[in-house]
């Protein structure tokens, strides 16, 4: 698989903390629009399900992780937070509705960043189907 043309650009999402306002709005737009302005957020590549263990070779790729607003995202989510937290993840928030069910997301993990982020395109390319799952430099896991 080819990852190295995906790679650099989410690696650059994650390092500089952006969400999805930073990367359609130029820098002058910032004081018009918010965050919630982008809801709701919907992957149609990605939805809810198990997702097999399998390595992956992206040696400087940091560590994140890709979510919804479900139930098994929340579940996923409270039980693999400390984990997150100590390996410095970042969430994207795949599929969300609302400024509330977002906010709601991050009641349930202080201490992590997570934007919502429509990320067919990475599913595509890493061949992901189903979210949560955790992203590392050398392994896909749930």
């Amino acid at each position: 698989m080819k990852t190295h043309y995906v790679l650099p650009l989410v690696a650059w999402l994650i390092c500089c903390n952006a969400t999805a306002t930073e990367n359609v709005l130029p820098r002058h737009a910032d004081a018009r629009y918010s965050e919630d302005d982008f809801l709701p957020v919907r992957s149609t590549a990605l939805t809810p399900g198990p997702v097999k263990r399998r390595s992956l070779s992206a040696e400087s790729l940091p560590t994140f992780f890709l979510l919804g607003d479900d139930p098994l995202s929340r579940s996923w989510l409270k039980r693999r937070h400390p984990g997150l937290v100590r390996m410095n993840a970042v969430g994207l928030i795949v599929n969300v509705e609302s400024k509330t069910a977002l906010e709601g997301l991050r009641r349930i993990a202080p201490g992590l960043s997570m934007s919502p982020v429509s990320a067919d395109d990475l599913a595509q390319r890493l061949g992901l189907k189903h979210y949560p799952v955790l992203i590392t430099a050398d392994s896909v896991e749930q």
